[in-house]
């Protein structure tokens, strides 16, 4: 087995490219939570089937790992085939699912960082109270803000990045949170969320 620890995704991808079999284990080792946390953030369906979408993801990662394009992160490159595979299981199944976001991920308490003022909530309740709200706020607006704003705010990508991902300028990422950000507001208010902007 390899010491993935000291390896970079370059010296990682090098080895996977050769057909070291071992070596891809490194990969699922570093993304395998991160990539099913974003499957999770941007659908609505259960954790079995978000670890069946991230089975599928692993397996076309490792068959087209000889096209990485190395002008690319590895990072963006497999968030990239991530978000691709959950939307085209979105095609395949759309009378069946939607693709709201979930509340129960705590790690939406960031979003509570975007809006510019300062939000005192002292009781853990209202907390997830708040973010309940954010994210049935965030479900009312367009759809193709959505994945702009969990890559930013929740995976922390920067515009470089999520232009990568979403193949979209990073003037249009700049354009879409900006947008957001406004309409978000309305909508916040709209949602009985003006108390806490």
């Amino acid at each position: 087995m390899i010491d993935c620890s000291n390896k970079s995704d370059k010296d990682i991808i090098k080895l996977v490219s050769s057909w070291n079999i071992d070596a891809f284990y490194c990969i699922v080792e570093k993304y395998e939570e991160k990539l099913l946390k974003y499957i999770l953030r941007i659908t609505n369906i259960d954790l079995s089937d978000a670890e069946n979408l991230l089975q599928e993801v692993f397996i076309k990662v490792y068959k087209n790992i000889n096209e990485f394009d190395d002008g690319l992160t590895f990072s963006s490159w497999i968030y990239r085939i991530a978000h691709n595979t959950t939307i085209d299981y979105y095609r395949k199944n759309k009378d069946k699912k939607d693709m709201s976001m979930q509340t129960e991920d705590e790690d939406y308490v960031n979003l509570i960082e975007l809006l510019e003022s300062p939000i005192n909530i002292e009781e853990e309740y209202k907390k997830k109270d708040l973010i309940k709200k954010i994210v049935e706020t965030i479900n009312l607006l367009d759809p193709k803000y959505k994945e702009v704003i969990i890559l930013k705010f929740l995976e922390e990508k920067n515009y470089s990045e999520i232009s990568d991902i979403l193949k979209i300028p990073e003037w249009t990422v700049a354009t879409l949170i900006n947008r957001w950000k406004k309409q978000f507001k309305i909508k916040a208010e709209e949602n009985n969320l003006s108390s806490y902007l």
